[in-house]
């Protein structure tokens, strides 16, 4: 549907510049017709590709979103399985303690093997000043350590790559009142 212009638009329009008449043979003007209609047909279609591939992104990018953490979910899998069977010998006296804890921490060894693999590295936190980006103050203590050090970390925070995907939670060393 074409757009109707304002009729006073089009009198100020006719006013100003003088309509020009061209005139063309039928052959021209058969060109010209047929040339538009070109343009319009490969915009045409040049649109329709254009939406098709936008579509198909967005369909790619819901799916990559979707199963992203397929491969990580399938190794966590295996060390469900071996906390599933430390957790059965242990519920049917298979195992002694020690026995109990060797099973224990080969698993947390598979954890931190499977972190490692995917760049999850543990923040440092004890003795270390306290920074507001990786590290969340709980508590505070007085010590003789310097004001600000973080003296006890009471839940591990961690790094993914270069972003903090959560914080350390620690104890930071305040300035020990003097009594007189």
């Amino acid at each position: 549907m074409a757009e109707e212009k304002n009729p006073e638009v089009v009198k100020e329009d006719a006013v100003e510049k003088p309509a020009e008449q061209i005139t063309l043979s039928a052959a021209e003007y058969e060109k010209i017709v047929r040339e538009a209609a070109e343009y319009k047909d490969k915009y045409v279609r040049l649109l329709a590709e254009f939406d098709n591939a936008r579509k198909r992104s967005e369909r790619e990018r819901s799916d990559f979103l979707k199963y992203a953490n397929e491969g990580l979910i399938t190794e966590f899998l295996g060390i469900m399985d071996d906390l599933d069977r430390v957790v059965f010998a242990a519920q049917t006296h298979q195992q002694n303690d020690q026995a109990f804890l060797k099973g224990v921490e080969m698993v947390m060894t598979r954890i931190h093997e499977l972190m490692r693999k995917n760049n999850v590295k543990p923040i440092e936190a004890v003795g270390k000043p306290f920074d507001p980006h990786c590290h969340e103050i709980l508590m505070q203590e007085p010590s003789d350590k310097e004001e600000g050090t973080i003296i006890e970390e009471l839940q591990k925070g961690y790094w993914l790559g270069d972003r903090v995907v959560r914080t350390s939670k620690v104890k930071v060393a305040i300035k020990q009142s003097s009594s007189g």
